[in-house]
């Protein structure tokens, strides 16, 4: 991946008012591969006291639409036209990390998959599966 795509990357996560506002940062970055952690906050817990399926979304999501962007041209921007999530279990602990990474690159369609972690004292659970497809803009 070169430098500027990279660049791209990181100004584009850092104008993500939604990102922001969860917490999350870019750990990860290489070609096809993204790494997105977020804290478990209090304003990101569903009823039962978990972290809310929205929050596993939007990490996963995002992290597997840069790592499409990260495999596309310096003038291409890639939206999801759909993306399919399997919850696998509660989101415990004190944050999440979701790895993006591209399954089938494409001119016109690009395939990608994202996994999301719980971490509690150090111990990573699988707790959401992603998979969609971007589409460049």
């Amino acid at each position: 991946m070169s430098p500027d795509i990279e660049q791209k990357i990181r100004q584009s996560f850092a104008a993500q008012a939604m990102m922001t506002t969860l917490g999350a940062r870019l750990v990860g970055l290489s070609s096809g591969r993204v790494e997105i952690e977020a804290p478990i906050l209090p304003g990101s817990l569903q009823q039962h006291g978990f972290g809310h399926a929205g929050l596993t979304f939007a990490i996963g999501d995002s992290a597997a639409g840069y790592a499409a962007l990260s495999m596309m041209p310096g003038d291409a921007e890639v939206l999801t036209t759909e993306m399919k999530i399997n919850l696998l279990a509660p989101a415990q602990g004190e944050r999440l990390i979701a790895r993006g990474r591209v399954i089938k690159p494409g001119r016109r369609l690009v395939i990608v998959q994202a996994d999301v972690h719980a971490i509690s004292e150090g111990v990573e659970t699988h707790i959401a599966l992603l998979t969609g497809t971007m589409i460049p803009v």
